[in-house]
């Protein structure tokens, strides 16, 4: 058997523990006691290899051991040897080195101006870019801002064009909640309390609230975890509260619900989800108030009323269009129009989410908010509804385009995690967050200061502002809500590129409805027949692809695509 072990190499480290221990207990009894120290390690290496060998669990350890050990210890570290030894700073995983960056240096109060020129491959195939004007504009006030509330609204709301999108309390650590909703307040912008419902961290940081009502019903169940009128319409009063958000689904895990154990509910978090300790809590996939799209503007109207007329609306990740088409037919025949929808993408992130659904399931932010938005305007009703974004909103670029094609004010949940000092150590599922932010260890969430990182949430969110300003300017604007695609040109290939009116064409107002059809756009009324205000389900399973409809009437003159 000693002969097998020599002989392999790989036992190699694993046989000079034990010879070294051996000699060290030697060296201890007959010589001197200096011997002991190497003795015990030596010795403690051994018995480890003795177990690797012996157990059946892990193959390595079994054939590799003692030095097996060095995969999993490597391996543990390997976000942090790759965030900071090896990746570049464009490479993003999921946020460029360089994007985090600009968090940091905004949020910091730092230089945020880069030398030499930029890094982008600007002759790739989807490189972006705004086109300037020969006249730019100074623009002196950068606190922009975009009234929130349709007709209905009794209590319409002031937003600014950049918020924090949702995190939960129980996602994210007391400090963090903490942290966020102050500099919400000193920043004056607002800060989406997630389906967790309200905490006594966000009341404690007195910031403008957007309460979101998800599957779970937190803060507002009863004890079967059916929706309770009552307990909405007594928390939905706090002024503090500016709006009401229904969480459809979300751009990380669409479709997908969830689950905390009951080993992690903590007094603090039974309190503000009105659950009960020692059951796990259960989030389901979907809503139990509503089944239909007429149900879901149905419990907008009942929201809308119980809040006192603040402004209402749904958040979601585009899955099936013509599921949403079939909301938007259930707006017209109801006559409820949401003041407002959030397109969340594919791209958008979670605490955690299984590998599949973040990869691979929901439409990203782009094409899904483009989609929305130009089927709101075929439907009539885009002058309603105010549309927000999210899914990896970073940089006043971001925001920029994304106002272009269509939205009206845009979310961030991890520019603003950065700003408190996230690393993206990707360890949030863990509870072992190494600055305190993603986790309920009291200990580990020391680590953020509250009055520090209030301050520098402010700071971010005040510096995008003025970046955005800037681009706007540069624009030859007076204000970034005039952002049209065709300020924005995509390359396509290496050497081909496109107008932002040609990729993210405003298609007609009222066309979805019009006595003419386009012929360009026969796919968006075949959806659009196929959609039913009663029922999200399908007319009928399709076997291959859907045939193209027969236009009714050619259009007598070119369509308009003006916002």
């Amino acid at each position: 058997m000693l002969n097998k072990l020599i002989s392999s190499q790989r036992y190699t480290v694993f046989v000079l523990c034990g010879l070294i221990a051996l000699a060290a207990l030697v060296g201890t009894v007959l010589y001197t006691p200096w011997f002991l120290l190497p003795a015990v390690i030596s010795t403690a290496l051994f018995l480890v290899g003795v177990h690797d060998v012996r157990q059946r669990r892990h193959s390595i350890l079994r054939n590799y051991p003692v030095v097996g050990h060095l995969r999993f210890l490597l391996e543990g570290f390997r976000p942090e040897i790759r965030q900071y030894i090896i990746e570049s700073d464009h490479e993003e995983v999921p946020f460029s080195r360089e994007a985090r960056a600009l968090v940091y240096q905004r949020a910091k109060g730092e230089e945020d101006k880069r030398p030499f020129g930029t890094i982008e491959n600007v002759y790739g195939s989807g490189y972006a870019w705004l086109t300037h004007s020969a006249t730019p504009v100074t623009i002196a006030d950068t606190d922009f801002r975009v009234r929130i509330g349709g007709p209905a609204c009794r209590q319409p709301y002031n937003s600014s064009l950049y918020n924090i999108s949702a995190m939960s309390f129980g996602s994210l650590s007391a400090n963090a909640i903490l942290a966020l909703n102050t500099g919400a307040r000193k920043g004056g912008f607002a800060h989406d309390t997630g389906e967790g419902s309200i905490s006594r961290y966000h009341r404690q940081g007195g910031g403008d609230l957007v309460f979101q009502v998800a599957s779970g019903y937190f803060g507002c169940r009863s004890n079967d975890g059916s929706f309770s009128p009552e307990k909405f319409a007594e928390l939905a009063a706090d002024p503090q509260i500016k709006m009401i958000e229904v969480k459809l689904s979300q751009g990380a895990k669409p479709g997908h619900g969830g689950m905390l154990p009951a080993s992690k509910i903590s007094p603090e978090i039974a309190e503000a989800r009105g659950i009960p300790m020692g059951i796990d809590c259960v989030s389901p996939p979907a809503h139990s108030t509503f089944s239909t799209p007429t149900g879901l503007m149905e419990f907008l109207g009942q929201l809308r009323e119980l809040s006192g007329g603040k402004p209402v609306g749904f958040k979601l990740c585009i899955g099936h269009r013509r599921e949403f088409m079939s909301m938007v037919k259930a707006m017209l025949k109801t006559g409820i129009v949401p003041d407002f929808i959030v397109v969340d993408g594919a791209e958008g992130g979670t605490g955690a989410a299984p590998v599949e659904f973040a990869n691979r399931v929901g439409m990203p932010m782009l094409e899904g908010l483009t989609f929305v938005h130009n089927t709101l305007r075929g439907a009539g009703i885009r002058d309603q509804v105010k549309i927000g974004a999210a899914g990896k909103i970073i940089s006043a670029f971001d925001i920029a385009r994304a106002i272009a094609l269509g939205a009206d004010w845009c979310n961030a949940a991890r520019g603003f995690m950065f700003a408190v000092g996230c690393i993206q150590a990707q360890a949030c599922h863990t509870n072992k967050c190494p600055v305190g932010i993603a986790t309920q260890d009291p200990v580990r969430q020391r680590g953020v200061d509250v009055a520090d990182k209030s301050e520098r949430v402010a700071r971010f969110h005040k510096n995008s502002m003025k970046a955005l300003g800037e681009l706007a300017g540069a624009a030859g604007l007076s204000h970034p809500s005039n952002f049209m695609p065709y300020h924005f040109m995509f390359r396509q290939k290496d050497n081909e590129f496109l107008d932002g009116n040609e990729v993210y064409p405003y298609l007609p107002d009222g066309f979805l409805s019009a006595q003419t059809e386009i012929p360009e756009l026969a796919e968006w009324y075949s959806r659009w027949e196929r959609a039913n205000a009663d029922s999200f389900a399908p007319p009928l399973i399709p076997q291959a692809a859907f045939e193209r409809r027969q236009i009714k009437s050619m259009p007598s003159k070119q369509h308009e695509v003006a916002k």
